[in-house]
Protein backbone atom coordinates (compact mmCIF):
# COMPACT_ATOMS: atom_id res chain seq x y z
CA UNK A 1 0.00 0.00 0.00
CA UNK A 2 1.30 3.43 -0.94
CA UNK A 3 1.18 6.06 1.81
CA UNK A 4 0.88 9.84 1.51
CA UNK A 5 1.27 12.13 4.50
CA UNK A 6 -1.16 14.85 3.36
CA UNK A 7 -3.75 15.58 0.70
CA UNK A 8 -1.26 18.02 -0.85
CA UNK A 9 1.26 15.19 -1.21
CA UNK A 10 -1.27 13.17 -3.19
CA UNK A 11 -2.33 16.22 -5.23
CA UNK A 12 1.28 16.62 -6.36
CA UNK A 13 0.93 13.30 -8.21
CA UNK A 14 -1.69 14.40 -10.77
CA UNK A 15 -1.13 12.60 -14.04
CA UNK A 16 0.51 9.57 -12.42
CA UNK A 17 -0.60 6.02 -11.84
CA UNK A 18 -0.89 5.94 -8.05
CA UNK A 19 -1.56 2.28 -7.36
CA UNK A 20 -2.78 -1.09 -8.57
CA UNK A 21 -5.05 -2.86 -6.10
CA UNK A 22 -4.84 -6.46 -5.00
CA UNK A 23 -6.93 -9.00 -6.88
CA UNK A 24 -10.51 -9.60 -5.67
CA UNK A 25 -12.43 -12.79 -6.45
CA UNK A 26 -15.99 -12.55 -7.76
CA UNK A 27 -18.20 -15.27 -6.31
CA UNK A 28 -21.70 -16.46 -7.17
CA UNK A 29 -22.71 -15.56 -3.62
CA UNK A 30 -21.67 -11.93 -4.20
CA UNK A 31 -23.59 -11.86 -7.47
CA UNK A 32 -26.69 -13.32 -5.80
CA UNK A 33 -26.49 -10.84 -2.93
CA UNK A 34 -26.10 -7.95 -5.38
CA UNK A 35 -29.14 -9.21 -7.31
CA UNK A 36 -31.12 -9.34 -4.08
CA UNK A 37 -30.03 -5.84 -3.05
CA UNK A 38 -30.78 -4.24 -6.43
CA UNK A 39 -33.68 -6.33 -7.72
CA UNK A 40 -31.71 -7.22 -10.87
CA UNK A 41 -32.30 -10.98 -11.12
CA UNK A 42 -31.53 -11.38 -14.83
CA UNK A 43 -30.70 -15.01 -15.58
CA UNK A 44 -27.22 -14.24 -16.96
CA UNK A 45 -26.28 -13.38 -13.37
CA UNK A 46 -28.25 -15.71 -11.10
CA UNK A 47 -29.33 -18.81 -13.05
CA UNK A 48 -26.09 -20.78 -13.13
CA UNK A 49 -27.30 -23.60 -15.40
CA UNK A 50 -29.02 -21.37 -17.93
CA UNK A 51 -26.04 -18.96 -17.90
CA UNK A 52 -23.65 -21.82 -18.73
CA UNK A 53 -25.61 -22.34 -21.94
CA UNK A 54 -25.88 -18.60 -22.57
CA UNK A 55 -23.73 -16.16 -24.53
CA UNK A 56 -20.94 -15.90 -21.92
CA UNK A 57 -20.65 -19.61 -21.05
CA UNK A 58 -21.04 -18.87 -17.33
CA UNK A 59 -22.91 -16.53 -15.03
CA UNK A 60 -21.44 -13.04 -15.04
CA UNK A 61 -21.28 -10.25 -12.48
CA UNK A 62 -23.58 -7.28 -12.91
CA UNK A 63 -21.78 -4.30 -14.42
CA UNK A 64 -22.89 -2.23 -11.44
CA UNK A 65 -21.44 -4.86 -9.08
CA UNK A 66 -18.09 -4.36 -10.79
CA UNK A 67 -18.53 -0.59 -10.50
CA UNK A 68 -19.41 -0.89 -6.81
CA UNK A 69 -15.91 -2.26 -6.17
CA UNK A 70 -14.25 1.10 -6.98
CA UNK A 71 -14.26 2.25 -3.33
CA UNK A 72 -12.61 -1.05 -2.31
CA UNK A 73 -9.88 -0.54 -4.89
CA UNK A 74 -9.29 3.05 -3.77
CA UNK A 75 -9.37 2.38 -0.02
CA UNK A 76 -7.17 -0.70 -0.15
CA UNK A 77 -4.48 0.68 -2.45
CA UNK A 78 -3.22 3.81 -0.75
CA UNK A 79 -3.49 5.74 2.50
CA UNK A 80 -3.45 9.44 3.31
CA UNK A 81 -2.33 9.74 6.92
CA UNK A 82 -3.72 13.22 7.52
CA UNK A 83 -7.14 12.57 6.05
CA UNK A 84 -10.06 11.72 8.26
CA UNK A 85 -12.90 11.12 5.83
CA UNK A 86 -13.69 10.52 2.19
CA UNK A 87 -16.92 10.50 0.18
CA UNK A 88 -17.85 9.34 -3.29
CA UNK A 89 -18.92 12.44 -5.20
CA UNK A 90 -19.92 10.96 -8.54
CA UNK A 91 -18.84 9.63 -11.88
CA UNK A 92 -18.03 11.40 -15.12
CA UNK A 93 -17.89 8.37 -17.38
CA UNK A 94 -18.35 4.62 -17.04
CA UNK A 95 -18.06 1.86 -19.62
CA UNK A 96 -18.46 -1.88 -19.08
CA UNK A 97 -16.08 -3.12 -21.76
CA UNK A 98 -16.10 -6.90 -21.13
CA UNK A 99 -18.00 -9.43 -19.01
CA UNK A 100 -16.79 -10.64 -15.59
CA UNK A 101 -17.52 -14.36 -15.30
CA UNK A 102 -18.18 -15.64 -11.80
CA UNK A 103 -14.93 -17.04 -10.42
CA UNK A 104 -12.85 -14.30 -12.04
CA UNK A 105 -10.43 -12.10 -10.17
CA UNK A 106 -10.44 -8.36 -10.78
CA UNK A 107 -8.31 -5.43 -9.69
CA UNK A 108 -8.26 -1.67 -10.13
CA UNK A 109 -5.52 0.36 -11.80
CA UNK A 110 -5.73 3.90 -10.35
CA UNK A 111 -4.48 7.06 -12.05
CA UNK A 112 -5.02 10.50 -10.52
CA UNK A 113 -6.32 12.77 -13.30
CA UNK A 114 -7.07 15.92 -11.31
CA UNK A 115 -7.00 17.26 -7.76
CA UNK A 116 -8.79 20.49 -6.83
CA UNK A 117 -9.08 22.16 -3.43
CA UNK A 118 -12.60 22.30 -1.97
CA UNK A 119 -14.22 23.68 1.18
CA UNK A 120 -13.03 22.70 4.66
CA UNK A 121 -9.48 22.08 3.46
CA UNK A 122 -10.60 19.14 1.34
CA UNK A 123 -9.57 17.87 -2.04
CA UNK A 124 -11.75 16.73 -4.93
CA UNK A 125 -9.97 14.11 -6.98
CA UNK A 126 -10.78 12.76 -10.39
CA UNK A 127 -9.59 9.18 -10.79
CA UNK A 128 -9.22 7.03 -13.85
CA UNK A 129 -10.03 3.51 -12.67
CA UNK A 130 -9.38 0.67 -15.08
CA UNK A 131 -10.78 -2.61 -13.78
CA UNK A 132 -8.80 -5.54 -15.10
CA UNK A 133 -9.76 -9.22 -15.11
CA UNK A 134 -6.94 -11.62 -14.44
CA UNK A 135 -5.83 -13.30 -17.66
CA UNK A 136 -7.88 -11.04 -19.94
CA UNK A 137 -6.34 -8.73 -22.51
CA UNK A 138 -9.07 -6.11 -22.29
CA UNK A 139 -10.35 -4.30 -19.18
CA UNK A 140 -13.83 -5.10 -17.88
CA UNK A 141 -14.70 -1.59 -16.74
CA UNK A 142 -13.26 1.85 -17.35
CA UNK A 143 -14.53 4.63 -15.11
CA UNK A 144 -13.77 8.21 -14.17
CA UNK A 145 -14.65 8.58 -10.50
CA UNK A 146 -14.90 11.73 -8.39
CA UNK A 147 -13.87 11.37 -4.76
CA UNK A 148 -13.69 14.02 -2.05
CA UNK A 149 -11.32 13.69 0.90
CA UNK A 150 -11.15 15.89 3.96
CA UNK A 151 -8.44 16.32 6.62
Amino acid sequence: MKTFETLADLAACVGQEIAVSDWLSITQEQVNQFAQATGDHQWIHVDVEKARAGPFGAPIAHGFLTLSLLPVFLESSFDIRQSGMGVNYGLNRVRFTAPVPVGSRVRGRLTLLAAEPIEQGGLQMTWSVVVEREGAEKPVCVAEALVRRYP
